[in-house]
């Protein structure tokens, strides 16, 4: 296992356990949480059509912000347009274009200024806000839906255009400083046919969401990289240990042809030599008659060599009577293998 304490090795083992670790640590949890937020807004706006509306200070006590569990709850509420304390949403997208969304101000028989989103208008050619509806000045009855505050990452402050407030986010607290007014926490979005409303808002599509699926990928990543691991782990090990088996194969094999070298002074040539013939014969593809033959005649030539052998190795004169003639070995080797001659 010394391997894994290689550079290569170690900054692999190190990505492949970061990314399992954020699969299950950040990623997944996050398609999790984002699959419940859009099950409750589901909820929640299911909801709202099967409960009438009610006056907005029942359900939200003036001054305070709204809880979240009552987001998307239809709310009616009574009182005046303030048309000058209005101020539009820019790098909105409404049904798949670009739109800007109307905040203005109001105010309740009770006194307090809260926020409504009036709705929606398109920009013109040059991309700035076109010329809308103003919102009445008398006295209406209207109902929406609450909403919370949005919040802008970029906290980036609002500013004048065209004749108009331009805000980066559906804020009450942002139309509160740029109108200069306070504001009550959270707004109501305008529903259909309501007084000084524009372009009505759609609601969320309530499908599930691909979150929980992604959050099972997630998971199932994290485990393959795991198991990735293991197998190239393994299959380094196994490489490795290759060589050790093949030499202890080499080793064995060494020892077996010694001892048969080592065998007996007299008879350990000629057994090798009748080894040798045999095994020639054993390999050798089948052959007619005049091959069976020549090969007796070789095994007879190769006994011939070994009993002319002495102590001091066989004599020249007669090795060279018992050797078969150098055409038949020619022939013989092209036929059988030169290794065998």
């Amino acid at each position: 296992m010394r391997f894994l304490f290689k550079p290569g090795w170690i900054a692999f083992v190190l990505v492949v356990i970061a990314f399992a670790v954020a699969c299950y640590t950040l990623l997944a949890p996050w398609q999790f949480r984002r699959n419940a937020e859009r099950s409750l807004e589901n909820t929640q706006i299911a909801a709202s059509f099967a409960n009438p509306p009610r006056p907005l200070g029942e359900l939200v006590p003036a001054g305070t912000a709204p809880d979240p569990a009552l987001a998307w709850r239809q709310a009616s509420v009574r009182g005046r347009y303030l048309p000058s304390d209005e101020a539009v949403v820019r790098l909105r997208t409404v049904l798949g274009r670009p739109a800007f969304e109307v905040l203005t101000a109001f105010r309740t028989d009770d006194g307090q200024v809260i926020a409504v989103d009036r709705g929606y208008v398109r920009p013109g050619e040059d991309r700035q806000v076109t010329e809308y509806p103003p919102a009445p000045g008398d006295t209406v009855t209207l109902v929406g839906r609450i909403q919370l505050d949005e919040s802008d990452p970029g906290h980036r402050a609002s500013f004048t255009s065209g004749g108009h407030r331009q805000l980066y986010a559906a804020d009450s607290q942002l139309l509160a400083a740029s109108i200069g007014t306070p504001v009550s926490p959270g707004y109501l979005e305008l529903i259909d046919n309501q007084p000084g409303g524009l372009g009505v808002l759609p609601l969320p599509d309530t499908d599930s969401g691909p979150f929980l699926s992604y959050a099972w990928q997630w998971l199932t990543f994290g485990a393959m990289a795991l198991f990735g691991l293991g197998y190239f782990i393994r299959l380094e090990l196994l490489q490795r240990r290759g060589p050790a088996d093949d030499e202890s194969d080499d080793w064995d094999d060494g020892t077996a042809d010694g001892g048969a070298a080592g065998g007996g002074a007299g008879g350990g040539a000629e057994s090798g030599a009748e080894s040798g013939a045999d095994d020639l014969e054993e390999h050798a593809p089948a052959q007619p008659a005049r091959a069976v033959s020549a090969r007796a005649s070789l095994r007879a030539a190769l006994r011939g060599d070994q009993a002319a052998a002495g102590p001091a190795g066989p004599r020249p004169a007669q090795a060279k009577a018992a050797r078969p003639p150098e055409p038949a070995r020619e022939r013989l080797a092209d036929r059988y293998g030169k290794a065998r001659f």
